[in-house]
């Protein structure tokens, strides 16, 4: 059978990275929320909507990142099955 390809793993600096952007976004859009001039409501509502949409990606990134995977781990077994196939058959064989 074929071997199975190497899990590629994301480097620590551009996991650093990542989280540091994300913090960075986020602490951002918190103190603009906090000193935009107008009633607490408002400041709350936008404040819970930043939250849903975040949750939202992360969500949708999880979802994509689960069908990915699944369809690799589809390819594998359609790959494996064509390799026993070819490997069974023998061409100089009397039918």
């Amino acid at each position: 059978m074929s071997e199975t390809p190497v899990k590629q793993q994301n480097t620590a600096a551009f996991y650093g990275q990542a989280v540091a952007s994300f913090a960075l976004a986020m602490a951002a859009t918190a103190v603009g929320i906090y000193n935009l001039q107008g009633d607490a409501w408002v400041r709350g509502f936008l404040a819970i909507a930043v939250l849903y949409l975040v949750t939202s990606a992360f969500t949708l990134s999880k979802v994509i990142r689960d069908r990915q995977e699944a369809g690799q781990i589809v390819s594998r077994v359609d790959q494996a099955r064509l390799e026993k196939l070819l490997a069974d058959h023998d061409p100089f064989e009397k039918l």
